[in-house]
């Protein structure tokens, strides 16, 4: 049965990349994604020992300065360029579900394996899920999950509503429009070993922060106390600040 599917999506998918339209061979998930189109993915590196974001040239990190204490540390694979967004784009709006695979194995070539006991995604609402089909976070987690042998805890964070438009919010705007989105389940208790295990919160795309704050702070509020987060893609510094 497993290879039935695995012929069958092999044949739904594109024969050509994309981020460039480049045609490619049907050989599978991989070839979503050119060699070419690949090397141009930009890595963060360096930076804020927290967040690494790049560090102004006077004074510490501004990006992360307001995310709840718990919010230890966050990563992000790539930067948010144009072959990174239309791999985002093409996962979430074209269906091409695959694509997670490929994301999860950029994250996983970026950032070393978390000491986590659980990865929970950011999730939707249900409507927006019913929408959609799928939820890109939670297909991300499975399978970051599956490379680092980590379980994923889908129901652990859930979303009351949805936040609207961000994209003509500054980075304070962004962060109160996402206040109260967010409601968490409590750890298990302390006897079995995981109230104090750490989480890590999994998402597509990182502009700002605050979506990773705001699921942080409930997450703080139901009894987690050791946060971390990874994205596959962070927008670049501009548009963190414009957009």
């Amino acid at each position: 049965m497993v290879h039935v599917l695995a012929a069958l999506e092999q044949l739904l998918l594109p024969n050509a990349c994309v981020a460039c339209d480049r045609l490619s061979p049907p050989s599978g998930p991989d070839a979503l994604v050119c060699s070419r189109c690949r090397s141009r993915l930009t890595p963060l590196t360096g930076g804020c020992p927290r967040c690494h974001q790049p560090l102004p040239l006077i004074g510490g990190c501004r990006f992360c300065r307001a995310w709840p204490a718990e919010l230890r540390w966050v990563r992000s694979g790539v930067w948010l360029g144009g072959e990174a967004r239309e791999i985002v784009h093409h996962l979430k709006y074209d269906g091409y579900t695959p694509l997670a695979r490929v994301m999860a194995d950029m994250i996983v070539h970026a950032v070393p394996v978390p000491t986590a006991s659980v990865l929970v995604p950011i999730p939707l609402t249900p409507s927006r899920r019913k929408h959609r089909g799928f939820n890109q976070a939670t297909l991300l987690a499975r399978a970051l999950g599956t490379r680092w042998g980590v379980p994923v805890g889908e129901r652990l964070l859930t979303r009351l509503r949805e936040r609207g438009s961000q994209t003509a919010l500054t980075p304070e705007e962004r962060l109160a429009n996402v206040t109260g989105v967010f409601a968490a389940a409590a750890p298990p208790h302390a006897g079995a070993g995981q109230a104090h295990a750490e989480v890590v919160i999994v998402d597509d795309v990182l502009t700002t922060g605050a979506t990773l704050a705001a699921a942080a702070a409930a997450l703080t509020g139901a009894g987690w106390r050791q946060l971390g987060a990874v994205t596959f893609a962070r927008a670049l510094p501009y548009e963190q600040r414009v957009g």
